[in-house]
């Protein structure tokens, strides 16, 4: 089959190519469980570049040659032994992590923290190809008014802002305000969500152009050039006292900061952008009654639900579509900021 093939690290992400695409081996049924999926769509997510530039070597022992992609949807190919319950040619959607349910997080329905796990293009071999193998625990049957090319970046960014916007929506009461920082692939679907599931009033702060028209297009109250004005701006619209859900899909620069200080006492600042530090004064902490939430993608159930948005047109992905063999072109668009909202690879 063919795929685009990740052989090195690019710190700098200075190459020219960071992937080639090329004949790889196409993947096994290994375990009764697994099954195989003709990938429809493959997300190219800013973590692919972060893998690419070797932020996640403290994390995971990658091996190349790698195939990345961890944002799958498509049609199921072949099914293992003890799958039942899927057959070719069903349209799916893929939660990102492949889990055996054996420990006590997988029965919780815990899927990110759990004990045995593999994560396709992340630490095993991903979407980026015509073919991928994934587990029955993972896939979810898509209606038939989601194509798989559509919903696939829904597998990580849709689903990451998913799980922020709705622990930030279960304290939103109607007047109240919501901040989202960063209105790009993940930040234009968490207001979709915040707005369909709370009735605050949604602040979006973005340097660029682009992403402050996607917001508006997508339910924002208030967009907010982050042009160094940005924090004043917010506490001008929020009375002085700044909002009580701040979502910071950055993460990294004077966002973390800023995002903080947008945060009003009592509040919640819900991190999901990474790259920076939180740096804030014990005592603040204690006089603030600030709340800070870390966020790791998202369970299989809430997949589920982001995925009943989707099918009742609640929420909707924007999205650049390119040919697996463009791989190199969307990871630089990317890389640059010329992508609104999200890009897809199609094989």
């Amino acid at each position: 089959m063919k795929a685009a093939v990740l052989h090195g690290y690019d710190e700098k992400l200075t190459a020219p190519d960071f992937v080639t695409y090329e004949d790889v081996p196409e993947p096994q049924i290994r375990n009764p469980t697994d099954v195989i999926v003709r990938i429809g769509g493959a997300g190219v997510c800013r973590t692919d570049l972060h893998i690419i530039e070797g932020v996640w070597r403290s994390k995971v022992d990658l091996k190349f040659p790698h195939i990345m992609g961890h944002e799958n949807a498509g049609w199921i190919e072949e099914v293992g032994s003890a799958v039942t319950h899927l057959k070719k040619g069903d349209p799916v959607i893929c939660h990102p992590l492949i889990t055996s349910g054996h420990c006590l997080a997988c029965r919780r329905g815990d899927d990110m923290h759990a004990e045995e796990s593999e994560f396709p293009g992340i630490n095993c071999n991903g979407g980026y190809a015509e073919l991928l193998r994934t587990g029955a625990r993972s896939i979810i049957k898509l209606p038939k008014s989601l194509a798989p090319k559509d919903v696939a970046p829904h597998t990580d960014a849709g689903l990451t802002a998913y799980r922020a916007a709705k622990k930030a929506s279960r304290h939103l009461l109607p007047g109240q305000f919501a901040v989202v920082i960063g209105a790009g692939g993940l930040g234009h679907i968490g207001i979709q969500v915040l707005r369909a599931m709370c009735a605050a009033r949604i602040i979006i702060v973005d340097r660029a152009d682009m992403a402050l028209q996607l917001a508006q297009e997508c339910g924002a109250d208030f967009a907010v050039k982050a042009d160094g004005s940005e924090l004043d701006e917010v506490m001008r619209l929020t009375g002085g006292k700044g909002a009580e859900a701040v979502i910071d899909f950055v993460g990294e620069g004077d966002a973390v900061a800023k995002g903080l200080a947008m945060t009003r006492d009592g509040g919640y600042y819900y991190i999901v952008g990474y790259g920076g530090k939180i740096d804030i004064p014990t005592i603040d902490m204690i006089t603030s009654e600030k709340t800070i939430v870390g966020n790791l993608v998202g369970t299989y159930p809430e997949l589920i639900e982001l995925m009943a948005l989707a099918d009742q047109g609640k929420v909707t992905l924007a999205t650049r579509e390119y040919r697996l063999d463009e791989a190199n072109a969307a990871l630089h668009d990317l890389h640059h900021g010329k992508v609104r909202g999200r890009a897809v690879l199609i094989p």
